[in-house]
């Protein structure tokens, strides 16, 4: 099977910032080892910022403030708490670091963008590490985590109004009807459809916030009427689609 891009719908979809700031502001920490002065732990805390206490001595290097659609984004809404990686025995991340920590230190010209690139580059690769991790966690990371599943819900990111039924994800993730669905919701908690119309709300609702019309985001999601749109978005939201709009506009 070839394999398939896990994050990019995401990224693309959800603007991913990653912008240095003061340790007190940042979700986002980078530690340095007590001897050796070398970056030891990425501290990640996807609904605030890191509470920090220094209780295992551990002075912390630099800070940035993630942002990356908060709540509305699955993938960052089934993250723990607090996400922690070692990154003592990981050379890629380790060189990662030390770039941010030149171009921090030299401020040469250019550095502020440099910077928010590299930590960009830092969160894709600590997400990456997440899902591997996500075998054993029920919702999206355990979707994304597996090799089956991760096919057709990447499909759903990238291709949200397309008319699909489940015979049709099923095939894309190699599994009988029944497998798929009897899978789908042990490992994400939900069915097939589901996620499909809660993924479908969250991007309409996206839209709808930038002021686009109604009718246009409901064909855009593959609903054949606002009305249709308007049935499905009130009972997710509370609100009508219009009064979204209008409340973007004001």
């Amino acid at each position: 099977m070839a394999k398939f891009d896990r994050l990019s719908a995401l990224v693309e979809r959800f603007a991913l910032r990653v912008t240095p700031v003061e340790n007190v502001q940042a979700n986002l920490l980078i530690s340095d080892d007590r001897d050796s002065a070398r970056a030891c732990r990425v501290v990640f805390c996807p609904t605030g910022p890191v509470q920090t206490d220094n209780s295992d001595g551990q002075p912390t290097a630099f800070g940035f403030l993630v942002s990356w659609g908060g709540a509305a984004n699955p993938l960052l809404s089934a993250l723990p708490d607090t996400v922690i990686y070692d990154t003592t025995d990981d050379p890629d991340m380790a060189g990662l670091i030390r770039l941010l920590r030149i171009e921090g230190e030299d401020r040469r010209c250019g550095s502020d963008t440099v910077l928010d690139r590299l930590g960009e580059v830092l969160m894709v690769r600590l997400l990456r590490t997440q899902i591997e991790r996500g075998a054993t966690s029920t919702g999206i990371l355990g979707g994304l985590a597996d090799p089956r599943l991760s096919r057709a819900i990447v499909a759903v990111h990238e291709n949200p109004g397309k008319h699909w039924r489940s015979d049709d994800l099923a095939e894309i993730a190699g599994l009988s009807l029944s497998r798929f669905a009897e899978l789908f919701v042990d490992v994400v908690g939900d069915t097939p459809m589901a996620y499909l119309r809660r993924w479908r709300m969250t991007l309409a609702h996206q839209d709808l916030q930038k002021g686009e019309r109604v009718q246009t985001v409901a064909r855009r999601y593959g609903y054949g009427s606002s009305e249709a749109l308007n049935r499905s978005f009130r009972k997710q939201f509370g609100a009508s689609p219009k009064e979204v709009r209008m409340s973007a506009n004001s």
